[in-house]
């Protein structure tokens, strides 16, 4: 399925493909367990004002986020779920900061498509993310 698009084809400056590539493996994020899955985790990837969109437009507080991740991995203990075979693709990233990053990927869920927008900040240490949206894509 082809997307629209009214917006031009815009890449990645060459300096930041190192970063692009970094930020990939992270997305979609809380989807890694390599990354992570504990409480603590979570609170380690997220700034204390973290807070996401969802695609339906509804504003998710950090502490909303973390207990819907919590349930989905009680449910997931107790009832495994087949893969999800969620592809990302169509990586974009721009640094809006020093070591601050908007990262933006189109995710595809079955039959759902979205467009993404992660905004990353590098630390001393590793990654943090700042906020989170998602947008579903009509293809109408």
């Amino acid at each position: 399925m082809e997307l629209p698009t009214s917006e031009p084809d815009r890449r990645t400056a060459a300096h930041l493909h190192d970063v692009l590539a970094e930020l990939e493996r992270r997305e979609p994020i809380f989807h890694h367990p390599e990354f992570g899955t504990s409480r603590e985790d979570f609170e380690r990837s997220t700034a204390p004002d973290f807070w996401e969109t969802g695609a339906s437009g509804q504003r998710y507080s950090r502490e909303f986020v973390w207990a819907t991740l919590e349930q989905r991995r009680l449910a997931a203990e107790r009832e495994p779920q087949p893969d999800e075979s969620w592809q990302a693709s169509e990586f974009q990233l721009r640094e809006i900061a020093s070591d601050t990053y908007l990262l933006t990927y189109t995710l595809r869920q079955q039959d759902r498509v979205t467009r993404r927008l992660t905004v990353w900040q590098r630390g001393a240490n590793d990654w943090t993310i700042l906020y989170h949206q998602g947008t579903v894509v009509s293809a109408e």
